[in-house]
């Protein structure tokens, strides 16, 4: 089976975390951490710097790894590190997402999120800085 790595983003603001749908392909709608590929030659924090600004015209400060995710979906293993991370600069302007919420932990279950990070969401409700 093919793996993919890819990294994403936890953007944290006060008690409140950021996520995005899906705007394209067979999830199209589920919610995830925004992120993505890592591309030849590239650390995870520098991988996921430039998909943020790709992808929301926003620059990020990488903080620490959460945990690194290991999913197998039908076709595919998922190997995604996911790290902490804040706004730098930028107002999160969505170039590929369908739509996007800032959650409380107490929300995070609100959305219907990708099967690879739903596995996130106890980490994050235990480590957000409220």
């Amino acid at each position: 089976m093919k793996t993919i790595k890819v990294v994403a983003a936890v953007i944290q603001d006060g008690d409140k975390i950021f996520a995005t749908a899906r705007g394209y392909g067979e999830y199209k709608g589920w919610w995830e951490f925004p992120g993505g590929k890592i591309e030849e030659g590239e650390t995870p924090q520098e991988a996921l710097k430039r998909e943020i600004l790709e992808e929301l015209d926003t620059e990020i400060n990488v903080g620490d790894l959460i945990k690194t995710i290991e999913y197998d979906y039908p076709t595919f293993h998922l190997s995604m590190d996911c790290f902490w991370a804040t706004v730098k600069s930028g107002k999160l302007e969505l170039k590929e997402a369908e739509a996007a919420r800032w959650l409380t932990k107490e929300q995070l279950y609100d959305v219907k999120w990708l099967p690879a990070d739903i596995e996130l969401i106890e980490d994050i409700k235990t480590g957000v800085c409220l």
